[in-house]
C-alpha cells in the first residue's frame, strides 16, 4: 500500500462499511411503507402520495445538533442515549407548528470510525425516531482525522414534517385569556452544557465522579436523555375534541424559558410565568449552587424543568393536561395570556428575530 493511500491518511472505509452493517436493523425498524429503496442509496426516498388528501399541505423542516453534550458521552464512553437527544432537538421543533414528522437524516463526523460506537449512536437515533413516528431514511458518517481526535465526534440531523394549512399552529391563533401550560422536562435536555462543563471544571469534578448531591455518577445524571414530546403531542392534536383547543406550542431550547415562549405569542400580548407552579429538578439547583448563582440567573440558559409550553383555550386546560398525563408527561398551568395595556419593562420581548409577545417569570420557585 502506498504512502499516499486513503488509509495512510487516516480514513478507514472498511470500518465505515462495517458500521453501516451494524446499524441496518435499527434503521429498518423505523421504516414505514412510505420509505422506498432501503439503506445505502445516495438519498433517502419517501413516498408522499398521502399529501394528495390534504387541501393545502405545508411542509415543515428543522435541523439541529446536541451541542457539547457529546463531550459527556465521550467522557463516559456511553453513546446509546445521545441519539435521542438529537431526535428530540429536531422533531420537537417540527411538532411546534402542528406538523407530524415524516422522515429524518443524520450526520456523524468523527476522528476515527469505531463501528460499534457509530452503531450505538445510530441505534439511539433510530429508537427515538420510532417512538416519534419518524422514518430514519438515511445519513452520513464522515471520518475527519487530524481535525477531530480519535474518540471525538459530533452529531447533527434534519427532518421534514407535514401539516394541513388550516391546522398550522402559531401566534396568530393565540387570543387574550388563553392559558399557558408548562410540560415537564426530563432534565437539562441538550442546552447549556458549555456552562455545565465550565462549572464542573472549575470545581475539578470529573464526569465519572460519584456525587451525593447529584444522586449518582455526575456524567450519568447529565446524560439523562431529552424527553420526546412529539408522539404525545401528535396524538393530542389529532384528537377532534382537544386538538383544536391548542393554539401554539413552544420548544424550550437555546435562549431559555421566557424568550422561547415569547416567540409564539402575538405582538401586544404578554404572559407572566409563575415560578411557584413547579419545583426545578435537583440537578439545576446543584449546578447553580456550585456556580454561586441563583436559579433565576440561569433562566436564559437552562430549561429549569420546563421542556415545552402549550398555549391553549382556557376552558380546555384541564383536558389538555389530562391528555398529556395519560402519555406520561407531567403538565400544569403556569400563566395566562393578556393583551391589557401595561408597562413591559423587565419582560423578554420576542427572540431570535421574531417580534412576538412579552414574557417574564415572576414569584419564587416551588419546593
Amino acid at each position: 500500500m502506498g504512502t499516499n493511500s486513503y488509509a495512510q491518511a487516516g480514513v478507514d472505509t472498511a470500518a465505515g462499511d462495517l458500521a453501516v452493517e451494524l446499524m441496518k436493523a435499527s434503521i429498518k425498524a423505523t421504516h414505514s411503507p412510505e420509505v422506498l429503496g432501503g439503506l445505502g442509496g445516495f438519498s433517502g426516498l419517501f413516498d408522499v402520495s398521502f399529501l394528495k388528501t390534504f387541501d393545502r399541505p405545508i411542509l415543515a423542516t428543522s435541523t439541529d445538533g446536541v451541542g457539547t453534550k457529546v463531550a459527556i458521552a465521550q467522557a463516559l464512553d456511553k453513546h446509546d442515549t445521545i441519539g435521542q437527544d438529537l431526535v428530540g432537538m429536531v422533531v420537537d421543533d417540527i411538532v411546534v407548528c402542528g406538523a407530524r414528522p415524516l422522515f429524518m437524516t443524520d450526520y456523524i463526523a468523527c476522528g476515527k470510525v469505531v463501528p460499534e460506537r457509530i452503531a450505538s449512536i445510530v441505534a439511539g437515533i433510530a429508537r427515538a425516531c420510532a417512538e416519534t413516528g419518524t422514518a430514519l431514511v438515511g445519513g452520513e458518517t464522515a471520518e475527519h482525522p487530524g481535525l477531530l481526535g480519535p474518540d471525538d465526534y459530533d452529531v447533527a440531523g434534519a427532518a421534514v414534517g407535514a401539516v394541513e394549512a388550516e391546522n398550522l399552529l402559531g401566534a396568530d391563533r393565540v387570543t387574550n385569556g388563553d392559558v399557558v401550560i408548562a410540560m415537564a422536562s426530563s432534565g437539562l435536555h441538550s442546552n447549556g452544557y458549555s456552562l455545565v462543563r465550565h462549572i464542573l471544571a472549575s470545581k475539578k469534578i470529573s464526569m465519572t465522579h460519584t456525587s451525593a448531591d447529584f444522586g449518582g455518577v455526575v456524567g450519568e445524571i447529565l446524560l439523562e436523555p431529552t424527553r420526546l414530546y412529539t408522539g404525545p403531542l401528535v396524538s393530542l392534536l389529532a384528537d377532534a375534541d382537544v386538538g383544536p383547543t391548542v393554539h401554539a406550542l413552544s420548544h424550550v431550547t437555546g435562549g431559555g424559558i421566557a424568550a422561547n415562549l415569547a416567540r409564539v405569542l402575538p405582538q401586544g400580548s404578554w404572559v407572566e410565568v409563575d415560578r411557584s407552579t413547579w419545583n426545578p429538578p435537583a440537578v439545576f439547583r446543584v449546578l447553580a449552587d456550585m456556580a454561586g448563582e441563583t436559579l433565576e440567573s440561569t433562566e436564559a440558559t437552562w430549561n429549569l424543568g420546563v421542556g415545552m409550553f402549550g398555549v391553549v383555550r382556557a376552558d380546555a386546560a384541564s383536558a389538555v393536561i389530562a391528555a398529556l398525563a395519560a402519555h406520561g408527561i407531567p403538565a400544569w398551568v403556569a400563566g395566562m395570556v393578556s393583551e391589557s395595556p401595561r408597562d413591559l419593562a423587565g419582560f423578554e420581548q420576542g427572540a431570535k428575530g421574531v417580534d412576538g409577545g412579552a414574557v417574564r417569570l415572576v414569584g419564587a420557585y416551588g419546593g
